[in-house]
């Protein structure tokens, strides 16, 4: 019958998925999910990923038509709320015939804007993913939790929650945090462990060293750093708090202008205190000076994580290239 709901789908290769919401991580892994699931069908998977922006009239039409050698492909749109009229135009049309071998990944904010769009794509019974910021006490535990589970190891409950205390919201900290620990720990991760990891954390943490850094207080930012490092906080939070905090200045300082503090949080998935904190952070950094911060960071990240011969070097010389880059305007 005529405006029914077509039936959903659990399977990654469905051909259409659609990730709603504004937890970056979420919306990182749904593209993740269906990229493995493809490469695992056909290995030489082709993957497009497209800011709403690239995807221009036709251009959908381009990436999905036939292959001579019949690949199997995955088209990721990223912010399709803020596709144009015509490229909405172009989606909604393909959500009517999707193509044989070709998964669309749409990813949506889920607010107001676009609503449209993500309308047409549930009623054609399209594949959905949650990734709402968890903003529930209960949801982050229930996060670490499901992070434990997937890794194969098991964790008290009362670990679990030190963990939440200690980290905070930020499900990328929180991950790392669930990863170190199974790297490092064998057996049952319980609270002990966690209080071993994360001592001194509410003094020296990795955003305390962060917000010093992005600020351009190289020597503060050092300071803090070798207390972190002294206290048991592990590199990889460090690198994790290094890179929001650059990341969160980049989003703001490519935000239009003249928009209300209100659509402002919404648009950038941020508090409107985050905001003010990041506004005020900013005010020495240039593009270049972004670019090169993350890159900076991005180096020190892999050392960490095994590729360099001396973790805590590589975080300093990660916290000096942000504080420099803080002052590159």
């Amino acid at each position: 019958m005529a405006g029914t709901r077509k039936k959903t789908t659990d399977d990654p290769l469905a051909p259409v998925t659609l990730a709603v919401g504004q937890e970056e991580l979420l919306l990182e892994r749904a593209v993740r999910e269906v990229v493995a699931a493809a490469r695992e069908s056909d290995a030489d998977t082709d993957v497009r990923e497209l800011a709403a922006a690239d995807l221009q009239p036709g251009t959908l039409a381009e990436l999905t038509s036939p292959s001579l050698f019949a690949e199997r492909k995955v088209v990721a749109v990223h912010n399709s709320h803020d596709l144009s009229a015509e490229s909405v135009k172009d989606v909604k049309a393909y959500l009517g015939a999707p193509a044989e071998e070709i998964t669309l990944v749409l990813l949506h904010a889920g607010g107001a804007k676009g609503k449209g769009l993500l309308d047409a794509a549930r009623k054609a019974g399209a594949r959905e993913v949650a990734c709402a910021k968890l903003t529930k006490p209960a949801d982050r535990l229930a996060f670490v939790r499901g992070e434990f589970r997937g890794l194969g190891r098991s964790a008290t409950p009362e670990a679990a929650q030190a963990l939440v205390d200690a980290v905070g919201s930020d499900l990328r900290e929180l991950s790392s945090a669930c990863n170190q620990l199974v790297a490092d720990i064998e057996g049952t991760i319980d609270e002990a462990v966690v209080a071993r990891y994360y001592t001194g954390r509410a003094e020296a943490s990795g955003f305390t060293v962060a917000d010093r850094a992005v600020e351009g207080r190289a020597a503060e930012a050092l300071e803090t750093l070798r207390w972190a490092m002294a206290t048991g906080v592990a590199p990889v939070l460090i690198t994790s708090a290094l890179a929001q905090g650059v990341r969160g200045i980049g989003k703001l300082a490519s935000a239009p202008r003249g928009m209300r503090p209100g659509d402002l949080a919404r648009e950038l998935g941020m508090p409107p205190w985050k905001i003010d904190r990041i506004r005020q952070q900013m005010r020495g950094w240039s593009a270049d000076g972004v670019s090169t911060a993350l890159r900076a960071v991005a180096a020190a990240d892999d050392a960490v994580k095994g590729a360099g011969d001396d973790p805590e070097y590589a975080l300093e010389q990660a916290v000096i290239a942000v504080a420099r880059a803080a002052r590159s305007r």
